[in-house]
């Protein structure tokens, strides 16, 4: 073994993360051990104090700290327009457009039945009730453009298309097989723009 036992034990929590690599892992975990342990007990406390605190919004699924997200609870966003994304980092690339004044509702994950995820996995089912409730009149599908994002963006559509819904999908200024995380302003804007209706 090349490193100490506790070394070992931060270089592989490091790797949990997603992105993070041997190296970046054994350079993260190098770099916290040359810090202040007055910093180092700042970011831990930060982690386990958002762990604690965050949970899902009870409308939407996005992420708060409240019962209610800050997006659900503002009376001048358009309850009538619902834009559905996989994960709830992707509103903030989609807020950062300033375009889009609708609501929103967060999945947390895409259909995969290879990895045993259905629609009962997701909140696909709590969607389509909020749906027949008839205030949302027009649904923008903004899943990842890949095979699972395109195969979600479908389902969703053919269960909604008897509730008198219009179901749209985000048009394609993003990348295919790419992630809506990494899109900028401008191509996520013209995605919102580019929207067109599924079925």
């Amino acid at each position: 073994m090349i490193f100490s036992p506790a070394i070992s034990r931060l270089i592989e929590a490091f790797r949990r993360l997603p992105g993070i690599g041997p190296k970046t892992a054994q350079r993260l975990a190098f770099y916290v051990l040359s810090m202040k342990k007055e910093e180092v007990a700042e970011i831990a406390g930060a982690l386990l104090e958002a762990k604690k605190r965050v949970r899902q919004c009870s409308r939407c699924f996005n992420l708060t700290e409240e019962e209610l997200c800050p997006i659900c609870r503002d009376p001048r966003r358009d309850a009538g327009l619902l834009c559905v994304v996989q994960e709830a980092r992707d509103i903030y690339v989609i807020e950062k457009t300033g375009q889009y004044k609708g609501l929103y509702f967060v999945l947390h994950g895409a259909l995969s039945p290879l990895e045993g995820i259905g629609p009962e996995e997701l909140k696909i089912p709590v969607l389509l009730e909020q749906l027949r409730k008839g205030e949302v009149k027009e649904v923008i599908i903004a899943t990842n453009p890949n095979a699972e994002g395109d195969a979600t963006a479908f389902y969703i559509a053919q269960s909604a298309k008897p509730l008198d819904v219009k179901v749209m999908r985000i048009g394609f200024g993003l990348p295919a097989g790419g992630d809506l995380e990494y899109a900028d302003e401008l191509t996520m804007s013209r995605a919102l723009e580019a929207r067109r209706e599924i079925l």
